[in-house]
């Protein structure tokens, strides 16, 4: 999914000196953004008040949707350098292509993981015939300095690992969670897990320490740690914990995020996240030009244009508060 704000603003994150090294509770409110004329999301990252969980470092949740007289998702070509993407679902489909040739359709829990490394360009769109309902969300994971140039990628994993206890079944999407590991490619210490409970469910779910954690609410509602966490929002837990007790008060669906503190510091702008001015401005002109990134066969429409670099320079500063 791409960033289709015509001002964005750049983001300055990486580094681990505004990581909290202990457990906290500090609950994030989404900012809203148009996808089109028919899809709103809610972006939880980056935040005002934090720009990344461990190497997590842009979040939209969008739904539930009623797009059955809707075109729904339509995201047309844009690129992308230094990150990987991940797509998931609740509800509904998206069709994704991309200029390695790629296109498949990804349905509820199966894992669509793009990796763009040195550059890719992608679409995604609600297939012509669609269900009723979309709700899902778009995820980022910015790539570490050894793997960030790489080649381009597409990876889809219909069937995922899950971890169960009484009330709850976790389906990991990326990295491991409790001794099951996800078959997507992950290039540095990292969990993403779907979390369904059933209502009256109180669990404990083992945590490592060393990560910092943070649980996204897609639906219902539940108590993490104590906190009342509703759809759409996100709740900080910092690091330190070994587990992480969870009370549902209805049938709810969350999303855990973690992973060890991303260490380098990086520059977010659009659709880009690159290590200096230099790079993000190279990767735009590029493009423009139409060089690099490919081409995306098949989308019926236009590639996204550039937004204008900010005026002001961009410089990466590590996690800003």
């Amino acid at each position: 999914m791409s960033n289709l704000d015509r001002s964005p603003v750049p983001s300055v994150c990486g580094g681990r000196g505004f990581v909290v090294a202990e457990p906290v509770r500090e609950l994030l409110s989404p900012r809203r953004v148009r996808l089109g004329e028919s899809t709103e999301v809610r972006r939880l990252l980056p935040n005002l008040g934090r720009r990344m969980i461990g190497a997590w470092a842009f979040v939209d949740h969008y739904g539930p949707d009623d797009i059955a007289d809707e075109p729904g998702m339509q995201v047309p070509p844009h690129p992308h350098i230094g990150l990987q993407t991940v797509s998931w679902l609740h509800e509904g489909e998206v069709l994704h292509r991309d200029s390695t040739g790629s296109l498949q359709t990804i349905r509820p829990r199966e894992l669509g993981l793009m990796t763009s490394g040195r550059a890719i360009s992608h679409s995604e769109e609600s297939p012509r015939s669609h269900a009723r309902f979309l709700h899902g969300a778009q995820l980022w994971v910015a790539l570490p300095d050894a793997h960030r140039h790489t080649e381009p990628h597409f990876e889809h994993h219909a069937t995922l690992p899950t971890v169960t206890a009484p009330g709850l079944t976790a389906t990991v999407i990326l990295g491991d969670l409790d001794g099951a590991a996800s078959p997507g490619t992950a290039y540095t210490p990292i969990v993403g897990a779907d979390l369904a409970l059933a209502r009256g469910t109180d669990v404990r779910l083992p945590l490592v320490p060393d990560f910092e954690y943070g649980v996204l609410a897609m639906s219902g509602e539940v108590r993490v740690d104590g906190v009342t966490v509703l759809p759409g929002s996100m709740l900080y837990l910092g690091c330190g914990r070994a587990e992480l007790p969870l009370h549902a008060e209805s049938d709810a669906g969350l999303m855990l995020l973690g992973g060890e503190p991303f260490e380098e510091e990086l520059i977010m702008w659009w659709n880009f996240v690159g290590r200096t001015q230099a790079e993000i401005e190279q990767a735009r002109e590029d493009w423009t030009k139409g060089t690099r990134f490919g081409e995306v066969h098949g989308y019926d429409g236009a590639p996204l244009a550039a937004p204008e670099l900010p005026a002001t320079p961009l410089k990466p500063r590590g996690r800003m508060r």
